[in-house]
């Protein structure tokens, strides 16, 4: 077996870029960055105007109109009460635990600190997961005969409001531009 030793790079050459596979030509470390720096109010006021959030209810919201078209749309193509139930079921293991999520979000206790927000905002998330997990789990008994297929499909087209929230965001942020 042939083995082929390669000279390795000095600590200082590594930090210098000049190591193995450095970059050649201009990169990224030739461009001068602006050095960061804090907002004041009304630039912070004008980001906020130019960067429209949307509410997390809004798009809670959006997945239980969803939903509710969904399982309607259902009713009227089958007229099978237990497809229906099974769809609905469906848009309530996406609605409920973003409801949970968007009340944990909005939370006052996030506006304490950063560290706060962070520590807020992740313990809300595992508690959606934790939610939706346990409701797929007991999908079957909270809904007896459940039609499986019917209550997944609806499942993941509610959680596509998610998707066309980002949407909604940068549409609004195109209509602010031309005003």
């Amino acid at each position: 077996m042939l083995k082929v030793a390669l000279p390795c790079p000095s600590s200082d050459a590594v930090i210098r870029g000049e190591g193995r596979g450095a970059f050649r030509g201009k990169g990224f470390d030739d461009e001068e960055e602006p050095p960061v720096r804090r907002l004041s109010r009304a630039e912070a006021a004008e980001l906020a105007a130019r960067e429209p959030a949307i509410s997390p209810w809004r798009v809670v919201a959006a997945q239980v109109l969803v939903g509710l078209a969904i399982a309607s749309a259902v009713q009227l193509a089958t007229g099978d009460p237990l497809l229906f139930a099974s769809s609905l079921y469906g848009a309530a293991v996406v609605a409920l635990p973003g409801a949970l999520m968007a009340r944990g979000a909005t939370s006052r206790l996030g506006t304490i600190s950063p560290l706060t927000s962070t520590v807020n905002i992740m313990g809300w998330a595992t508690v959606k997961i934790v939610v939706s997990i346990v409701m797929l789990a007991l999908a079957a008994r909270i809904v007896p005969g459940l039609h499986w297929p019917v209550m997944l499909a609806t499942l993941v087209v509610c959680m596509q409001t998610y998707a066309f929230a980002l949407l909604w965001r940068a549409r609004g942020k195109r209509q602010s531009e031309h005003i």
